[in-house]
């Protein structure tokens, strides 16, 4: 089909999730499909409490696509630093920040950017202290945008 003009080819149908993707991997080719990479969000349930300082730039969230916080114990704040946002790993990278029902007011997580890093523009914190509330973060490889916010 290299051959031809996209305009030759026939109409294109509806994708059922079976049909193969070839990927080549160094010099194997392997496949899959839309059914093996489709929602492939990778989500840490982390209990926050007070005082606590979480790296999040160590290598139990290097995958982390999604933090599901539970907050434990007394009132307080957590802070969690973002990973470096120079990193390759963090270049276009994506992360969310979602809380179940045990945040209120008097408990709260601090997503702070790293050490001479900024967090929109600021390196400030972004406070997350209700329930229910989120927040999704993009690094451009430079430093981290917040991209959305639910609250």
């Amino acid at each position: 089909m290299a051959d031809h003009k996209i305009s030759e080819l026939t109409d294109a149908t509806t994708l059922t999730g079976t049909e193969q993707i070839p990927l080549v991997q160094s010099s194997t080719t392997k496949k899959a499909t839309i059914n093996d990479i489709t929602n492939h969000i990778i989500t840490v349930a982390k209990t926050a409490s007070a005082d606590e300082v979480v790296d999040l730039d160590s290598s139990t969230y290097e995958n982390a696509m999604m933090i599901k916080l539970t907050w434990d114990g007394a009132s307080g704040t957590a802070t969690y630093t973002l990973p470096d946002a120079t990193s390759s790993n963090s270049t276009n990278r994506v992360l969310r920040f979602i809380t179940d029902s045990t945040f209120s007011a008097s408990t709260r997580v601090d997503i702070t950017p790293a050490s001479g890093q900024n967090l929109d523009g600021a390196t400030s914190s972004y406070e997350i202290n209700k329930a229910y509330e989120g927040i999704a973060v993009w690094s451009d490889g430079i430093e981290w945008f917040i991209v959305q916010k639910k609250a």
